[in-house]
């Protein structure tokens, strides 16, 4: 057996149970309200939910894959300085939340679709800001140079496969919002805290892939 293909968090193995994962029901939502059910937050939007997608890429480094993250510039008007997937709203002009992920990827840091592979995707992520999530799985291929742009992303980074699929390291957080406690994960590493929806993705990327 080929040896790349029999590690546990390779590159391959997680293509596997990606492709595992495609065979399966997509239609049930998954979403901060899991951690919340029945929070007043959750029914304050003004009007549908927004769609976006974002992209999963998890970089091919031989025996220990690692996951591509971001972090936001300070300058930005909402969510300043949190980690996150690169990713963002599905335009009238992509046609696919594929197309948007790598699109958004390519626009925040410079990663070449030509670089990406996309696998399949999980099911959809609502935010308790009211978007709607579709996240796409993908393999990053080594060999691209990643190029910020200063406007959006402040920095990235990649954090092992190994980590952030080890339930040990998922955290349960809250934080008051108008004087009610809403819930959430984080997984923090290196310095940089990973919480709120991207851990929320993370989680369900363990749950519905390693669990």
């Amino acid at each position: 057996m080929d040896q790349k293909a029999a590690t546990p968090f390779s590159a391959e193995d997680f293509r596997a149970r990606a492709a595992r994962e495609q065979a399966f029901d997509m239609s049930e939502l998954y979403g901060d309200h899991r951690f919340n059910p029945g929070h007043p937050r959750l029914y304050l939007r003004d009007g549908p939910l927004v769609d976006a997608a974002v992209l999963i890429p998890v970089v091919d480094r031989g025996a220990e894959a690692t996951l591509l993250l971001t972090k936001r510039a300070e300058t930005l008007r909402s969510h300043t300085g949190q980690v996150a997937f690169p990713g963002g709203r599905i335009d009238a002009t992509d046609v696919s939340p594929a197309a948007a992920a790598l699109r958004e990827a390519d626009e925040e840091v410079g990663l070449e679709s030509g670089f990406v592979d996309v696998i399949g995707r999980m099911p959809d992520y609502v935010s308790g800001t009211g978007y709607r999530i579709a996240p796409v799985l993908s393999v990053v291929r080594p060999g691209f140079h990643l190029h910020l742009n200063p406007d959006e992303v402040d920095t990235a980074f990649e954090v092992p496969l190994s980590f952030l699929m080890d339930p040990a390291n998922h955290r349960r957080d809250s934080r008051f919002w108008n004087d009610l406690e809403w819930f959430f994960y984080e997984m923090p590493y290196g310095g940089n805290r990973i919480w709120g929806v991207t851990a929320g993705i993370i989680r369900t990327l363990y749950e519905r892939l390693y669990a």
